[in-house]
Parts: structure tokens; sequence; C-alpha cells
């Protein structure tokens, strides 16, 4: 995938079910989740992208729902959650044995990359979120591609081979949660989870766009057009069970006047107009203004 994900495992076995993660994968990597013979009646997977990345790709849709938790966990029975413990859609995967005895499972996209072209726009995807203009995130190597992760070097103090590290997505990604000089930043100063909605008008349409996930004292970055004509933002403080923080009985949330389309789940709306009619929700965004390059939002406990 050209997604930097996190993944955690279920095991039926014996009548108990038991979850554990988080186990972080890079993209073209693979990564040891189990050690020894395989002997569990069913195994199952759920996997996440990284917070910067908002709402991509799509969740996917798991037959069983098994308890996980926002740090790394290990749950035994992980069929009833306890606090701070979610339900999250798992799906029974079938791993493949290969020629020395290890068993596979291979996670893909649509785009069904190989490992070089899932690396390569991978780094386009970070780049474009982090600033650059890296379109479009093909996986296919080009002058506009090579230019935009020469800046993105250079301005880090970092050599043209450190692309092949180790710890380059750990980079790239520390890039992308520092407040930017260009773009629209949102910064998390809570203790809570936050969820923001980003919304851009192009001259003609206004597409509103979420939920990216912002974790508390992160910050994080969406993804945005060249040269829109004007942004808006909307944020809401959520607790373990996705429900809205209530300070004094009102939901901790930034916004403003502008009344813009959003769902519960994820979304990209390009048509603004009853909201309500159509199943959709009618929240208020604030205006960004980037005039001058850059805005960082902070998002702070009255």
């Amino acid at each position: 995938m050209s997604y930097v994900i996190e993944a955690a495992i279920g095991i039926d076995d014996k009548a108990t079910t038991a979850t554990r993660g988080w186990f972080r994968i890079d993209p073209a990597q693979c990564r040891v989740v189990l050690q020894g013979a395989l002997t569990a009646e069913r195994v199952m997977l759920h996997a996440r992208s990284l917070p910067v990345y908002g709402a991509s790709p799509v969740p996917q849709n798991g037959t069983d729902r098994l308890c996980v938790a926002s740090d790394n966990f290990v749950i035994a029975a992980a069929r009833q959650c306890r606090s701070g413990q979610t339900l999250a859609a798992f799906t029974e995967i079938k791993p493949t044995q290969t020629e020395d005895g290890t068993m596979v499972a291979y996670l893909a996209e649509d785009s069904e990359y190989d490992d070089e072209q899932a690396k390569l726009a991978a780094i386009q995807r970070l780049l474009v979120i982090a600033g650059y203009d890296a379109s479009p995130i093909d996986g296919v190597d080009g002058p506009k591609t090579q230019a935009a992760l020469a800046t993105f070097l250079r301005k880090s103090g970092l050599k043209s081979d450190a692309v092949n590290a180790a710890d380059f997505f750990d980079t790239m990604i520390k890039a992308v949660e520092s407040p930017s000089a260009t773009g629209l930043t949102w910064c998390n100063d809570t203790k809570n989870r936050i969820m923001a909605a980003v919304a851009e008008d192009d001259g003609r349409t206004v597409t509103s766009r979420g939920w990216y996930r912002i974790e508390a004292g992160k910050c994080l970055r969406p993804d945005l057009s060249a040269q829109p004509k004007r942004v808006f933002s909307f944020a809401e403080a959520v607790d373990d069970n996705a429900r809205p923080v209530l300070i004094k009985g009102k939901a901790l949330n930034w916004g403003g006047a502008t009344l813009l389309c959003t769902r519960d789940s994820k979304f990209e709306i390009s048509e603004q107009g009853d909201c309500s009619a159509r199943g959709l929700n009618a929240v208020g965004f604030v205006p960004v203004d980037l005039g001058r390059g850059g805005q960082t939002i902070r998002f702070s406990t009255p």
C-alpha cells in the first residue's frame, strides 16, 4: 500500500478471542506479527492509516467486531470491551505459505502497486500533505516528483540517500506533523482526540472533506489543492468512544457561521445545499485566511 498503516490482529483459539496491536507497517515492507506455528482456528486483521492521512483510505468492513485500544494493547477477552477500549471491524484472513514455511498476508489497495510504485506513491502522498507539489499520486517517477523531493530533502537538511534510510517515513511524518509556513495546519493542544474537517472553495464549488484525526499534542495538515480561493475549518473533541466531549453541557468544538455539509463517517461532499434533507449534518465552519501563505490553528480547552 502507499500508506503507512497500523495493524491489529485477532486470534480465535479454543473458544477464546484475543487481539493485539498496533503493528506499524511502512509501504512496501513486511512485519512479523506472530511467532511460531500458526495453530489458531481463525486469524483476523484490522488496519488503520496514520492520522496524517485524514480519513483515507476507506475503512474496512469486517464481519467480526473486536476490542482495540488507542495505544499499543493486548486484550485477552476481546469480545467484551472494557473502559478505554472500543470495537473495530476485523476481517478474517487466510495467510499464504511461502517456500520457507512463513505464513504471509498481503494488504493492498485498488491501484495494485508493486513494491517500488507503492513506496514512491507513499512519498508523493506525504510530500503533497506537507505542502510540496508532487501530484498526481500515481507511483510514477518524473521531474515534478524529483523536484518536490529534492526541495523537501534540502529544507530538512538531508542528503539524497536519506530516501533509502529505514527511518525515512518517520522523517516525512514528523515533517507533516509540524506547523508549516504554507497551507493550513491544525494543532491539538487539548488532552482529547480531535476530529477535524476542511472545506475548499475553488470559485465554482465548495467541497467539504473529513474526518482528520488529530491526537492530543499533535499537529496535522489537511491536504489542500494548489490555490483554493477560500478555505474553511471545523473541529470537534471526542472521547474514546467517538462521542463529543462536553464542557458544561456544550460540545467542545471550533467552528463558525458558514454552514456546510458533513456526515458521521468519512466524507467528501461537493453539493452544500439542503444538508438535512439529504441525510447529512449541517455544521458551522470558520473561514481560514491563507493570504499570507499559511495559517496554524491551535485547538485548546477554554
